[in-house]
């Protein structure tokens, strides 16, 4: 299996006579683009309509949200909002999940509880303390990197998402001063704890960001994305930009394909995102919205304009 094969999740082959003209056939991974004009409207009922039409294996399982918690300011659209979360929560636990819990290991502030309280978490989720983990200072589990991309051979990684069923990726559609967008993939930065490598974490960086993302993507492959479109973020995010009303949810298993969805909403080429390439773009079919229905423009820093989808 080449690497190709392995980060597009596997090709099925032509079986006719098992000829040499069978060619490796492109997947077509599902992605859902479902409007949400706000965090009042039911949440809830929208990722569990999500959850059943991606047939996600939920009953029994255990679950382990990945919100996107960085810096909290009032007025910034910076992290996953709690009312989303809680959602989620909510939609996976009603589907029968044996366990939901939710994990976070901030690259910027250590009292994660702290930030995770002004955030909002504390109100928004019940118990939100006993069924929440830092994944900062979990314990951890030597993992080898097979073929990566970046110059990282090994990476400790906490027991708490290696150990979960499935891994829900819960991001904040945001632009990124470097990468050109953060979303689903570049949201397991968080994962890497800094009880091991130190607040922010720049063995990612230095080891390269593209890299590292799509060395982490490889990591996890029982992913499911659920990406908090309501309230985007545009400019110099992922801290410092301003807010964009999106109003869409983006979700689905394949995180290449739902951070490529999210980067044509965005009207950010999807080809011009390094890790994206990386990691690979099979063809994609939405459901629910069309991207050119729900498309809306994120503002870039004049450095990144590049990045930008040209029609």
């Amino acid at each position: 299996m080449t690497r190709r094969h392995f980060f597009f999740g596997g090709f099925a082959l032509a079986t006719a006579g098992c000829s040499r003209r069978s060619q490796p056939l492109r997947p077509k991974h599902h992605v859902s683009i479902v409007r949400a004009t706000s965090y009042s409207v039911d949440l809830e009922t929208r990722i569990r309509k999500i959850l059943i039409e991606h047939r996600v294996p939920i009953s029994g399982k255990r679950v382990v949200l990945k919100p996107n918690l960085v810096e909290f300011n009032p007025d910034a659209p910076i992290n996953t909002n709690s009312d989303f979360v809680a959602a989620a929560a909510s939609a996976f636990e009603a589907l029968g999940a044996a366990s939901v819990q939710i994990a976070e290991g901030p690259g910027h502030r250590r009292m994660t509880l702290d930030m995770a309280e002004a955030a909002g978490y504390f109100r928004s989720i019940s118990k939100f303390e006993d069924r929440f983990t830092d994944l900062n200072l979990d314990e951890v589990t030597k993992v080898q990197l097979r073929n990566p991309f970046s110059s990282l051979k090994e990476l400790y990684l906490p027991h708490t998402v290696l150990g979960c069923d499935l891994l829900v990726s819960i991001p904040k559609m945001k632009t990124h001063h470097w990468a050109g967008a953060t979303l689903a993939m570049k949201n397991l930065f968080g994962v890497v704890p800094g009880g091991v490598y130190g607040w922010p974490k720049n063995v990612l960086h230095w080891a390269g960001i593209n890299e590292c993302i799509a060395d982490l993507h490889n990591l996890f492959p029982r992913q499911f994305c659920l990406v908090d479109g309501i309230e985007g973020m545009e400019g110099n995010g992922p801290i410092l930009g301003s807010v964009k009303l999106s109003g869409v949810i983006v979700a689905g298993t394949h995180p290449p394909n739902v951070d490529a969805t999210c980067c044509q909403i965005m009207q950010i080429d999807p080809t011009k995102v390094g890790y994206l390439n990386l990691a690979g773009q099979p063809d994609a079919q939405q459901i629910g919205e069309t991207i050119a229905s729900v498309q809306t423009e994120f503002k870039l820093l004049p450095e990144l304009d590049r990045f930008r989808l040209r029609t």
